[in-house]
Formats: structure tokens, C-alpha cells, sequence
């Protein structure tokens, strides 16, 4: 979405470097862990590595999958009742991190809710002062930041004006969507005009989970975020089967998604999807195990909070190493220990590929 090798003009009308420089401090109440799916007061809580890691190539990698934190965004999470206090994030932080692992760059993103709790002219607002606030990231840090935008959904001609904007003056790396919006997967019609102009810019979309109002304390008797750590994976994958068997990503072919989480659930319910969906009724005479498999593997992956299990590997056996990026999901985890399971798992050959290789097939400015 934005040319090879260019940043591009950056407008920075509401946050110049002292903004980027105060670290937000905050912490996660109950209603917001429901909404903020996997974000929960783990954050406090990155944990250590698994595996001793190899040297990773100094600034080598790109990580996918990167959480940043505007200040107008926590003030209105806060504001909505969302958010309370006593956690820091600065970029300084998202750096450190960064540089322990040999993260060269970090493609920014937000967590949920989004603005989705706001009226239709906040949630434009927002959208656009979060956007600015990404794009001066990338400014004031060169080389080590790259963007995600993100779209005021359910506003869809907002949404188009918005695309306009963060692609063609903040030169976004892609746009960043939730899996599902009050009870809409991304296969839904609905959504039909906002895909088919990411297909026509041939856009990124990095696809972040949350939890759907049906699903947000299904575990009754412990704390919310059990519901969260368990439904985020699945709503991934609710909204890749929505994709696939609406037709939606066969006719949207030029857009390249990028799934969280290694797919949340899909590894398990991958059979599941290959063979008895296409052998229903409903789906037989337009589906077969080759379509399905096709859009499977063309989709892209990244490694965030899958790194240390055998998820990771099942996720190379259902598609190919080409298409598994690397994710931390920082900061609610560390790029280190990304770094120390995947180092366990892999051969040298595949690391290349999902540290980098892969990564720069999307977004080749990166190259330089």
C-alpha cells in the first residue's frame, strides 16, 4: 500500500515527539477484558523464555504483530469505563524490546475494541488521531516502525474515506481489522464495499481477534479472561471459515490477510473445514477440498502466542513456511521468547523466511 522504499508526507497535526515520548499508564478492568480479547492483566506479566535462544541477526527480523497505545485512545477507554490504570507503554519500551531479539522492525496495531464503543464522529476522530499517531511513530523512529491503520467498522463510507487517507497521505504498511463486529464474521455481505477497495488497492490486512457478545463469559465460575484466552482463537477462525465459505476471499483474491495467533483454533478444526464442510449439501456444489486448501495457504500466519507450544508446528504442516510471519503480540508478550521457541522448532532456513523473507515478499519498502 505504500510504494517500495518511501515514507512518504506525514501530517502530524495532533501529536508531535513530546507526545510519543510520555509513556501511558494503565490497567485493565473486567468489562474491558471481555472487549479487549487477550489483553488482559497478563500484560504485566510477560513471562521468560522457554529456550535458550540463538543469536538472532542484529535488527533482522520484522515482527507483524505489535500493539502500540495513543494517548487519545486510552483517554477514551478510559473515559467509556474500559480502561483503569498502572501499566507503561512508550515506544522507548516497544524498542527495548525490540532490540533484545533483533526485531528490525515492528508493524504497529491496536488492540480492541477499536473505537467500536463510540458514537459515528468520535469514532471517525479517533481513527484518524490514532492513525496520525502511527504514522509519526514511523516518522520519529525511522526504519522501525511500519503501520496498520485502523477503520471506524460498522461506518463503511467512513471506513472508505478513512482507507483513502491513511493510504494515500500516511502511506500505510496495510489496515487492521477485528475478527468480528456485533455478531458479523468478515465473510458477512455486509462488509462487501470496505473489501472490495482493499482488493482493488491490493491492501495487507492483519486480522486481530476479539470476543462476540454471544461468547464473552461462556466460562462461568473464573475470572473473565479464561472466556478471553479461550474465544479469541476461535473467533479467528469463525471468521476464516466466514471468508472461505461465503466466497468472500476467492472474490477478493488480491487481498492478502494475516491472521493472528498462527489462526487461533484452525490447526484443530483444519480437517474439519478440508472435508466435511465441502461434503454438505449447502456447500458441495460450490466447494471442494482443493478450494479450501488453496485459500488456506495463501493466507498468511504470524507467531504470536503460539512460539513455544506445538502449535506452531502443526501450523507448518498445514501450510507452507511461506506464508507463517513472525508476531509477538507485545506487549503482552516479549520478542525474546518468541525468538527462543521458534529457534527450538525450526532449521535456519525456515527462520530466515519467518523473521524476514516472507515479511518483505509483503511489505518490500523494507528492503532498503
Amino acid at each position: 500500500m505504500s510504494a517500495p522504499g518511501q515514507d512518504g508526507p506525514l501530517e502530524d497535526a495532533c501529536h508531535g515527539s513530546d507526545a510519543l515520548q510520555q509513556p501511558v499508564t494503565y490497567r485493565y478492568s473486567r468489562r474491558s477484558m471481555l472487549l479487549g480479547a487477550g489483553i488482559s492483566g497478563a500484560l504485566s506479566a510477560v513471562g521468560g523464555c522457554a529456550h535458550t535462544a540463538r543469536p538472532a541477526a542484529a535488527r533482522a527480523i520484522v515482527d507483524v504483530h505489535h500493539h502500540v497505545y495513543p494517548p487519545g485512545y486510552v483517554r477514551a477507554l478510559i473515559d467509556a469505563g474500559l480502561l483503569l490504570a498502572e501499566y507503561d507503554w512508550s515506544p522507548e519500551k516497544s524498542i527495548e524490546d525490540m532490540d533484545k531479539a533483533g526485531v528490525a522492525t515492528s508493524m504497529t496495531s491496536f488492540t480492541p475494541p477499536h473505537t467500536s464503543f463510540l458514537d459515528e464522529a468520535r469514532s471517525v476522530r479517533l481513527c484518524r488521531e490514532m492513525n496520525e499517531f502511527a504514522a509519526s511513530l514511523r516518522r520519529d523512529y525511522p526504519g522501525r516502525f511500519g503501520a496498520f491503520a485502523i477503520l471506524p467498522v460498522p461506518h463503511l463510507d467512513k471506513c472508505l474515506q478513512e482507507i483513502a487517507y491513511a493510504c494515500d497521505s500516511l502511506n500505510v504498511d496495510g489496515v487492521g481489522l477485528l475478527t468480528s463486529y456485533d455478531g458479523r464474521w468478515l465473510g458477512h455481505p455486509d462488509f462487501a464495499p470496505l473489501f472490495e477497495e482493499l482488493n482493488r488497492r491490493k491492501a495487507k490486512v492483519f486480522v486481530h481477534p476479539t470476543i462476540t457478545n454471544c461468547c464473552a463469559d461462556l466460562v462461568t465460575g473464573h475470572p473473565a479472561n479464561l472466556s478471553v484466552a479461550l474465544d479469541i482463537g476461535a473467533d479467528t477462525t469463525r471468521t476464516i471459515a466466514s471468508l472461505i465459505f461465503s466466497g468472500a476471499s476467492q472474490r477478493y483474491a488480491d487481498i492478502d490477510f494475516i491472521f493472528c495467533h498462527g489462526g487461533g483454533t484452525l490447526t484443530s478444526v483444519a480437517e474439519r473445514l478440508q472435508m466435511q464442510m465441502v461434503a454438505m449439501p449447502f456447500f458441495s456444489d460450490r466447494f471442494t477440498r482443493e478450494i479450501v486448501d488453496g485459500e488456506l495457504q495463501r493466507f498468511f500466519y504470524d507467531t504470536a502466542q503460539i512460539s513455544n507450544t506445538v502449535t506452531v508446528r502443526s501450523l507448518a504442516d498445514l501450510v507452507p513456511p511461506s506464508q507463517i510471519l513472525f508476531g509477538t503480540d507485545y506487549p503482552v508478550r516479549s520478542a525474546e521468547e518468541h525468538v527462543a521457541g521458534l529457534s527450538a522448532r525450526f532449521d535456519e532456513r525456515t527462520l530466515r523466511a519467518i523473521y524476514r523473507e516472507n515479511a518483505l515478499r509483503l511489505f518490500p519498502r523494507l528492503q532498503g
